[in-house]
């Protein structure tokens, strides 16, 4: 048998790179759970704790469905215990709870990805009236939405996740209001989303009986999702902005599909906005523009962390109808939020995120 030997000289192999730990409160929400999902197969976390969003006592829970990838027990929620176990902790809770404890985590040295809206606004005025209960921001908050704010995002002590609709909306409009293709004041977004949207808690609107056999307008021009939207607008146009915004809930369990009605600049065609979103979006794994004549579904989308984006030229003259798809729970909430993590821990953006989707 013919043996290779390392050469005398040759340096040492290189000791594998640490793992970083990572825990997840509000672990037993759809949130909280898809986190665990994504990363219990993640080659360099080490999920040292998950806890359920309350502090109340009770018997430890097990996740069935992450048998033998991830066997821990969901424990009661515990700042100390997150401060002292984890380097980066995911908050999947409600925003009075994430508003509380982000900053102690800060301020502990702990890097805070937060799934809630509690420090996605950046005005006060707008904070105070939309996320009362947060009452002011921590230093070194990032708005996470990846692939616009990636340098942001990577020394960031606080990730501020974005919410779904905010996603589907603001990563096709951004690139159009900043070359000045479209008129930012004049934008109509009817958004439609499954259930698992409203969260898992018991709630007359998410009701079996309530959702299936049919589709009804929810938070109808009171949503707290749409000053997000103009909050990522604004800043790409360089001036305050206003949308049409009506959310819609549809009987599927997850998915969002936006539809979204512009007015395009004098001279300007759908081909010149496809061909600008897809030369925007040319080197970024999760974000795709179909060619024309391609309209995507969410099934498409279902289960991974892509977006689906697609632009038609309305029949109405200087107009375009632009289509974005995502599933809720992955890049709208907690896929988004381990690609985040990927950026600030400097690993490749798609780990742990490669899945995918499942179809139909």
């Amino acid at each position: 048998m013919h043996t290779v030997t390392q050469p005398v000289d040759a340096p040492p192999p290189a000791a594998p790179p640490a793992a970083t730990r990572v825990a997840v409160a509000g672990a037993t929400g759809y949130t909280g759970q898809e986190l665990l999902r994504l990363l219990s197969r993640h080659p360099r976390v080490t999920l040292t704790a998950a806890m359920s969003s309350g502090q109340a006592g009770g018997a430890a829970r097990r996740l069935p469905a992450l048998a033998r990838l991830w066997d821990g027990e969901i424990a009661p929620l515990s700042r100390e215990a997150l401060a002292r176990d984890a380097d980066v902790v995911f908050l999947a809770l409600p925003d009075i709870a994430a508003a509380e404890i982000a900053p102690p985590l800060v301020a502990a040295g702990v890097r805070v990805i937060d799934l809630s809206g509690a420090f996605r606004l950046r005005d006060e005025a707008a904070r105070a009236r939309w996320y009362p209960e947060t009452h002011q921001l921590p230093e070194g908050v990032a708005y996470g939405l990846t692939e616009r704010e990636r340098a942001a995002v990577a020394s960031a002590r606080l990730v501020a996740n974005p919410g779904c609709y905010p996603t589907a909306a603001q990563l096709p409009l951004i690139p159009l209001i900043e070359k000045k293709l479209i008129d930012a004041g004049d934008i109509i977004i009817d958004a439609k989303s499954g259930v698992t949207g409203a969260g898992r808690d018991a709630k007359q609107g998410s009701l079996y009986s309530e959702v299936t056999e049919g589709i009804h307008a929810y938070g109808v021009a009171s949503h707290r999702h749409a000053p997000e939207i103009e909050q990522g607008l604004a800043e790409a146009a360089g001036k305050p902005i206003l949308v049409n915004f009506t959310p819609h809930l549809v009987p599927m369990s997850r998915g969002i599909l936006a539809t979204i009605y512009v007015k395009m600049a004098p001279g300007v065609t759908a081909d010149q906005l496809r061909a600008a979103l897809t030369e925007r979006y040319r080197k970024e794994y999760f974000v795709r523009v179909l060619p024309n004549g391609s309209a995507p579904a969410t099934r498409h989308v279902r289960g991974s962390n892509f977006v689906l984006m697609s632009v038609h030229a309305d029949r109405v003259p200087n107009r375009a109808i632009i289509m974005a798809v995502e599933d809720n729970l992955v890049k709208g909430a907690s896929g988004q939020a381990v690609q985040n993590m990927n950026v600030m821990a400097g690993f490749p953006e798609e780990t742990a995120l490669e899945q995918l989707p499942l179809f139909p």
